[in-house]
Parts: structure tokens; C-alpha cells; sequence
């Protein structure tokens, strides 16, 4: 297949799915059939993408044949073909478990076109090559992540919904505020050609200033210390096939773009930037932590895991070597899909139970050992036991640490891990292994209503990501080699700006 038609079919196919389903909006049964064709297609475009960058090179596509810096640019190199892939395989697998999971009031009222919308728009910002375009498919992502959570107008959705909006308006306006300065400074918005004008520019005040503003718009997307308020507010009030996407990559996005910025762009004062990014976090890591073993509810306590975990990807970025990137990207990737399967097993906790209380569960493992597995494999590869993914992510960025001698992050990752393990514990112990409180016997979920096929359907995703977590897992050699590519070509930014700007 043609490259360029490669990097733009990410974007297209979600996008052409969502306008049909509009077409269809009455029509539930053919938006269930467009889902699964599209959810399919979305998965083999994105695959695809990621072989072809990985077997070649860099791909970029300058829209309207108009050269960058002037036209809008796409570029797919190793670590945002990384980063497709892995969108395509939540966005298949959501889609699929979302047809079981999803009442027939949200479909009506649109779910799946915001759903494709919102695969769009994330793929869009992966492979942006320029600062604007990159704030449009961020709004883009705003938009249909409020509508999705807001969907059903229960209260504590509406209450969750305005929370979110309101400081992710706020990084918005950061943002662009953002990229106005970084225009005003270097009269450009291409990334590659803002890259060679800031390394040229001699007041680096300045430019720390701009990169201090670029820290807080991504912070507050990616939900890092003390920006993360909004996420356990939110993210626990959707219907859990909209959380597990949310859980997945949302946060992951705002993730990707401070990776990208500052190992291209502001990369002129380490000592500065990199000093802040690194307490960011090591306080990250520890208030997401402590969050969590606070929380009592499955999916408020999962929700704070990803702020906590988001430190560790910060960390990789902050010690800025080739060792420590390669882990940070590693950890991204392992991260997405283990956290998306512990979501969706809490959605099925729940048709079992009718409850995310951890008080009023009990008894799965007696009652569901096949369950008890899937949720087992996730949880002790988020907690970084040997010899599941999170391990290896840890072990590599731990590494970068000793070598750097970063002692005190590394001590901090240290204990973060194990009050990681004793969250996961506290679940398994509460809703697998103690008996079923008397308290819970009043509630109980809709599951014994399903037949063999849905039963299959909300199973099947899990299933298929736990198999990914046991292949990046005994696989980690093959995982890593890629990753360090990735990371080798994000230290050499001269790479990026060749074949950007056609040098």
C-alpha cells in the first residue's frame, strides 16, 4: 500500500464510519454491523501503518502537495506508529465490548459516531506534524470525550462532565496561548521548523518561558501533579466501555505530546526543563499512589493508578537518555493495554454484582475463577511483578536511573511500586477472595441475562489483551528493541527534521 496513503487511513476510516453512523442514526442494527466492520478496519489500517513505518522509515504527508514548512503536515515515525497501534487495538476492542455494554438510549443518541470521532481525533494528534493542528485534534478530543461522559445525563455524569470541561477548556486556552508565543517567537508552527529556529534563537528565557506553558497544557492532559483533579472526578462516571478507552489513551495523549516537545523542541536547557519535569514526576507518582489505596471504589481507585502511572512515563522522559525513553515508551505501551483490561473486568464485575463497591463484593474467585484470571494478569503486570510487562518497564527506567544517578526519583518509584501492589492486593482480596457479604446479596447485575454471544463479547477483549500483555511480556526482548528505535530516533531530532523538511 502506498505510504501516504497509510498515514492518512487512521484518520479517514474512523472518520467515514462516524458520518455513516449519522446516516444511520435510526437505524441501530446497521450502526451495530457499521461498528464491527469499522472497528475492523480501523484495527488493520492502524497495523498496517505501524509495519510499514517499522520495516521502512519516517513517513510524512504534506497535504495539498504543499511543502512544510507552509502546508499541514502528517508524520508517522516509530513512536507514533507505536502509539497508532496501540489506538487501534483499544479502539477495536472498545468497540466490540461497547455493542454488549452499551444501553440502547446511548446508541439512539449517538454514541458510536462520537465513539469514531474520538478514535479520529486521537489518531489525528499522534501523527500532527504542526503545533496548530495538533491544538484542533486535541479540541477535537474535548469535545467528544465531553459529550461521551456526559451521554445519559445521569448527575454524577453531568457533575463528573462539567469538571472535566472546565479545566481541560483551561489547558486549552494554555495551549494555544502556548503556541501563539512560540509563533510570535520563531514565526513558525511546523514542529520540524520550529525545532531548528528555537535552536537558533539566543534569549533562552524566553523560549524556557514558552516551554513552561507547553508543561502545563500537556500537564493537564496527561493529569500530572497537582493538575490532575479533573481525572478521578470524571473518569469513574461514564458507562465503563467510554472509562476503559478514557483510562487507556486519553490520558496517554497529552503523554505523547510532552514526550514529543521535549525531545524536539525544548531541548536547549535541560538543566531547566528536565529538572522540572522530573519533580513533576516523582509527586505524580506518589499522590496518584496514595489516591488510590484511599479509595474504596474500583473504578475511582483504578482511576487513580493512571496518574500514578503516568509518573513513571514522565520519569523516562525527565532522565532524557536513550535507555530511559526506550522505557518510558515501553511502559506507555504496557500501560494502555493493562489498564484498559482492568476497566473492562470492572465492567463485568459489575453486570455480576450490580456494584464497584470493594464493601460489597465478594466471592468471584470461588463463583468466576476464569475472571479471577483475567483480572489477576493485568493487575500484577501494573504492579511490575516479574515476569509480566510492568516489570520490564521498571526495570529499564530504574536502570536509566542508577545510571544517572537519580537516586532519589529511583527510591520514590521504588515504593510507588509496592503501594501499587498493595492496591491491587486490597481488590483482589475484597472482590475475589473473601466471601460475599450478606449486604450484597440485595444487589445484583444483569449478567446471568446474557446468552453465549454477549457473554463472548465482553469477554473476548479482554481475553485478547491479556494475550497481548503475556506476548509483550515473554516476548520483552522483541518490545524493547522497538522501543529503543523509537527512542533512538526521538534523541536524534535531526532525523525528524530531514525528512520533515526534506533536508
Amino acid at each position: 500500500m502506498n505510504s501516504y496513503i497509510s498515514i492518512i487511513l487512521p484518520i479517514v476510516v474512523p472518520c467515514i464510519v462516524a458520518i455513516l453512523s449519522i446516516f444511520f442514526w435510526w437505524k441501530q442494527k446497521i450502526q451495530l454491523w457499521l461498528n464491527i466492520f469499522g472497528a475492523l478496519i480501523f484495527l488493520g489500517t492502524t497495523v498496517n501503518l505501524f509495519l510499514q513505518v517499522n520495516h521502512f522509515d519516517i513517513i510524512t504527508f504534506q497535504s495539498g502537495n504543499w511543502p512544510a514548512p507552509f502546508g499541514i503536515t502528517l508524520v508517522a515515525d516509530l513512536y507514533s506508529a507505536i502509539m497508532i497501534l496501540v489506538t487501534g487495538i483499544l479502539g477495536s476492542g472498545g468497540a466490540i465490548y461497547s455493542m454488549v455494554s452499551m444501553d440502547k438510549q446511548r446508541i439512539k443518541y449517538g454514541f458510536f459516531p462520537l465513539f469514531y470521532f474520538l478514535m479520529m481525533g486521537i489518531s489525528g494528534a499522534f501523527l500532527a506534524g504542526d503545533l496548530f493542528n495538533l491544538y484542533v485534534w486535541f479540541e477535537l478530543i474535548l469535545i467528544t470525550s465531553f459529550v461521551l461522559i456526559a451521554l445519559g445525563s445521569e448527575k454524577a455524569q453531568l457533575e463528573g462532565a462539567i469538571k472535566y470541561v472546565t479545566l481541560n477548556l483551561f489547558a486549552s486556552i494554555m495551549l494555544l496561548t502556548a503556541v501563539g508565543m512560540i509563533y510570535g517567537i520563531t514565526g513558525a508552527l511546523n514542529m520540524a521548523d520550529i525545532a531548528v529556529k528555537v535552536a537558533a534563537f539566543e534569549d533562552k528565557g524566553i523560549i524556557n518561558i514558552a516551554a513552561v506553558l507547553f508543561i502545563i497544557a500537556f500537564g493537564i492532559k496527561a493529569a500530572v501533579f497537582p493538575l490532575f483533579y479533573w481525572l478521578p472526578a470524571s473518569y469513574h462516571t461514564p458507562p465503563i466501555a467510554v472509562s476503559a478507552i478514557f483510562a487507556g489513551l486519553l490520558t496517554k495523549v497529552g503523554t505523547y505530546a510532552l514526550i514529543r516537545i521535549f525531545t524536539l523542541i525544548f531541548i536547549h536547557d535541560i538543566d531547566f526543563t528536565h529538572f522540572i519535569l522530573l519533580v513533576i514526576a516523582g509527586f505524580t507518582m506518589v499522590t496518584g499512589v496514595l489516591g488510590a489505596v484511599a479509595q474504596s471504589e474500583i473504578r475511582r481507585l483504578l482511576s487513580f493508578h493512571i496518574i500514578s502511572q503516568i509518573g513513571y512515563m514522565i520519569m523516562g522522559l525527565a532522565i532524557f537518555t536513550p535507555l530511559a525513553l526506550a522505557g518510558a515508551i515501553y511502559f506507555m505501551f504496557h500501560n494502555i493495554i493493562v489498564k484498559n483490561a482492568l476497566f473492562l473486568v470492572s465492567g463485568i464485575i459489575y453486570k455480576i454484582k450490580g456494584h464497584y463497591q470493594l464493601y460489597y463484593l465478594g466471592g468471584l474467585y470461588q463463583a468466576f475463577p476464569f475472571l479471577s484470571i483475567l483480572f489477576l494478569i493485568p493487575a500484577l503486570s501494573l504492579a511490575g511483578v516479574p515476569p509480566l510487562s510492568g516489570f520490564w518497564g521498571k526495570f529499564i527506567l530504574m536502570k536509566a536511573a542508577i545510571e544517572t544517578e537519580q537516586y532519589a526519583i529511583l527510591a520514590i518509584s521504588l515504593i510507588v511500586s509496592v503501594l501499587t501492589l498493595f492496591s491491587m492486593i486490597k481488590i483482589w482480596t475484597q472482590a475475589f477472595w473473601k466471601t460475599t457479604p450478606k449486604e450484597s446479596l440485595n444487589t445484583i447485575g444483569n449478567y446471568q441475562q446474557f446468552n453465549f454471544m454477549k457473554k463472548a463479547m465482553i469477554f473476548g477483549p479482554i481475553i485478547w489483551l491479556c494475550i497481548l500483555i503475556g506476548l509483550i511480556s515473554f516476548g520483552a526482548e522483541t518490545a524493547i528493541s522497538i522501543a529503543q528505535r523509537a527512542a533512538e530516533q526521538l534523541m536524534d531530532p535531526q532525523i525528524y527534521i530531514n525528512e520533515v523538511l526534506g533536508k
